[in-house]
Order: C-alpha cells, then sequence, then structure tokens
C-alpha cells in the first residue's frame, strides 16, 4: 500500500536536485509529483529517460524493449508507453508477467532464459550511468504524464532490514526512507 509522505513547513522538494554552488544546478520537482515516489524520478527515472531521448525513442509507433522489471524497469516501461510506443517487458522470471502488462501496460513480454522466445529476434541494447541536468529539467514531462516511481516507503530504522531485503530482490520497486517523520528534532 502506497502511502505519501506529508509537506512540512520545511519542505524539501527542489533541494533534491541541488548540486554545485549556490544551487546553479537546482532543479525543482513538479508540484502535481508527490515527494515521496516523485523524488526517485531524479535518478532512477532520469536514468531511463536519458536513453529512451537519446536514441530517439521518445516517440509514437517505436518499439522499445525494457529489459528487467525492478527498480529502473518499471520507470522504463512508464515512460516508454508516455512517449507512445509499444513497450515489450524482458524478464528471467515469468511470474512478472501479469505485473508488466496488466498493471504497468507493456504490451509484450518475453522470458529471456526460453530459447523460443529469444530466437530470431534482433536487438539493440542500449542504456545509461544517469541522465544530465537538461533531462532532469525535463522531468515536468512526468508530471504531466502522472509517472511516479513505485516506492515503499521505510523508517530509518528500518534500512539494514530493507539492505536485507534488497539482497533478496524483496522490494517493490524502490524503498523511500521517511527521515522527516523520523527522526525528532
Amino acid at each position: 500500500m502506497q502511502r505519501h509522505l506529508p509537506r512540512h513547513d520545511t519542505d524539501i522538494r527542489g533541494i533534491l536536485g541541488l548540486h554545485g554552488r549556490r544551487g546553479e544546478m537546482a532543479h525543482e520537482d513538479p508540484e502535481s509529483l508527490p515527494l515521496d515516489s516523485g523524488a526517485p524520478l531524479l535518478c532512477a527515472g532520469i536514468t531511463v529517460y536519458s536513453p529512451l531521448r537519446y536514441y530517439g525513442l521518445d516517440r509514437p509507433g517505436l518499439h522499445v524493449g525494457v529489459v528487467g522489471l525492478g527498480g529502473l524497469g518499471h520507470l522504463a516501461v512508464k515512460f516508454a508507453k508516455a512517449f507512445g510506443a509499444k513497450v515489450t517487458v524482458i524478464s528471467t522470471s515469468p511470474a512478472k508477467e501479469e505485473e508488466a502488462i496488466g498493471r504497468l501496460g507493456a504490451d509484450g513480454f518475453l522470458v529471456s532464459r526460453d530459447p523460443e522466445q529469444m530466437q530470431g529476434e534482433k536487438y539493440i541494447v542500449c542504456g545509461s550511468a544517469i541522465g544530465g541536468m537538461k533531462e532532469t529539467q525535463e522531468m515536468d514531462f512526468a508530471g504531466e504524464h502522472n509517472i511516479t516511481a513505485e516506492v515503499e516507503i521505510i523508517p530509518m530504522d528500518y534500512v539494514n532490514t530493507a539492505m536485507e531485503r534488497l539482497a533478496k530482490a524483496d522490494v517493490k520497486y524502490r524503498f523511500v526512507s521517511d527521515i522527516g517523520n523520523t527522526l525528532k528534532v
């Protein structure tokens, strides 16, 4: 179950993207996005958004394959669909098909361990370490298309357990630490 972090008088919206001196690289999140599920877009979101834009996969009618349906893959599906692409998820786990198609709206699903499904297909694999400031400023696209990360909000004292769960691939799809409601000031 997803819940949203409350806005505090000392809201950190916009501060999340501060880099450099005197905020010269500051980015303000779109107000339409919840802080908890919108903040991961400044990292995971940019990481998948950037190659979609760079390789021209941001136009309707194209076919985009997303390898893996985790913390990055679920966002890649959301962005590619918002661009109007036909999206196929490629995963090692057949159990993720319903999530990919039924919940996230992918058009197709391939199990990468199934030679028959993978045979005869031609793939170009591309990716990104992370995007730059230009793409970060384009995150208004996420607000306009209601793209957010699927998150599980955790208190700070749960971080060690979260790391153990992460090692077991037991998270859907990103953890967000609720520092504001955890720390007593």
